[in-house]
């Protein structure tokens, strides 16, 4: 079982974090439920690294599983804005942004490895990087953060569906 949920599990969280997030950018989740989304988030992270390190030793998913270390700190980045009264913006837009760019080089990593996948993986990047982009103009006032999010979303989820029918 553990190995079936490391599998495809991902598959329908990260999909789900996208429209969880979205949701809360509309005002339809509260801050309390962000915060604890954080913490599953982490745990599940946890979980994922320990169960799965040495399986994630090699190719793609060496790539991923430091997408993974280096996505624990972000998400922890985020745990922190809730916690702390200074500085908490700063916090949470890196993990925000930190879960739109770091995605995005794990699959354009993954599309440099995989040949047979490369077109997959090269636009789900581009998506997840330009979504970034464009919620970043959105706190300049220049288009739409919904838009930007569902952009990221959306290649993300492609990836990540990806891998898990091709694995």
């Amino acid at each position: 079982m553990l190995q079936s949920l490391r599998e495809s599990g991902p598959g329908l969280l990260v999909p789900l974090a996208w429209l969880f997030v979205a949701g809360a950018h509309q005002g339809f989740v509260s801050g309390r439920s962000i915060f604890i989304a954080h913490l599953v988030m982490a745990a599940f992270i946890m979980f994922f690294l320990l169960t799965g390190w040495s399986e994630m030793s090699t190719g793609a998913l060496a790539g991923w599983r430091a997408v993974m270390v280096v996505g624990l700190g972000i998400t922890l980045a985020g745990i922190a804005g809730f916690l702390v009264s200074v500085g908490s913006t700063a916090l949470f837009m890196t993990s925000l942004v930190g879960w739109m760019i770091l995605p995005a080089v794990g699959l354009a990593y993954t599309g440099r490895l995989l040949d047979e996948a490369a077109s997959v993986y090269a636009a789900s990047a581009v998506l997840s990087g330009l979504g970034a982009v464009m919620y970043l103009l959105s706190l300049a006032g220049v288009g739409s953060g919904l838009f930007g999010l569902a952009l990221v979303g959306i290649g993300q989820t492609l990836g990540i569906v990806d891998a898990v029918i091709r694995f």
